[in-house]
């Protein structure tokens, strides 16, 4: 069985990915390791040149492949915001809690000054991921999903702006979707599935040298 190191200490995110995997791998996260590391500095202005960020320093961390996402929520009336920032929008050490909080704040404030109905407030979840393996890079893909932003929070699953965001064709938002409804159709599960036949490809490579 091949070891696969998912580069978050986020327990959802990681949850998340390991569902979405084949058995066939070893799946661990940043917290499963013994030794203590550092997170890098996402000092990059995209999803994917932070997924790379993360998956290089991810890389030394492990004899195996390390698998870096970079996610977030752009909004089309905040101009793309909250975008790479989406995970301390309100603040460095934010939660997700402040971070919807600001993000309602933002819109209403748009919709007063502009006059755009909350039905216009079109945003999309974007998610990037990068494959690496000591220190080399050997794969990156997106994965993306639309829909619009809500007055109010509505559900309990997910994490993040899952409360108030409704995926295009849907009625309800991904807080009030299911683990296995939202692994369907979300942007990360969109870009794992992009990854996966490359993990199948390295598998056999590494059987095969065994």
């Amino acid at each position: 069985m091949s070891q696969l190191l998912i580069a978050t200490t986020n327990r959802h995110k990681a949850a998340e990915i390991r569902a979405m995997l084949p058995e066939t791998w070893e799946v661990i996260d940043l917290r499963d390791l013994a030794a203590a590391h550092t997170p890098p500095e996402e000092t990059g202005v995209t999803f994917v040149e932070n997924a790379i960020i993360k998956a290089l320093a991810a890389s030394h961390l492990t004899n195996g492949f390390a698998l870096a996402d970079d996610s977030g929520l752009e909004v089309d009336p905040l101009g793309g915001a909250p975008g790479v920032r989406s995970a301390r929008y309100a603040g460095e050490n934010a939660d997700d809690a402040a971070n919807r909080a600001r993000l309602l704040r933002e819109l209403a404030q748009v919709a007063r000054e502009d006059e755009i109905d909350h039905q216009e407030w079109t945003a999309r979840f974007r998610c990037a991921m990068a494959l690496a393996r000591a220190g080399t890079v050997f794969a990156t893909v997106e994965g993306m999903v639309e829909g619009t932003i809500i007055e109010s929070e509505r559900g309990q699953n997910g994490f993040g702006y899952d409360p108030l965001f409704v995926p295009r064709g849907f009625a309800k938002t991904f807080g009030e979707f299911s683990a296995v409804e939202k692994n369907r159709i979300s942007h990360r599960s969109l870009a794992l599935r992009k990854i996966i036949p490359i993990l199948a490809n390295a598998e056999t490579g590494t059987r095969n040298a065994e």
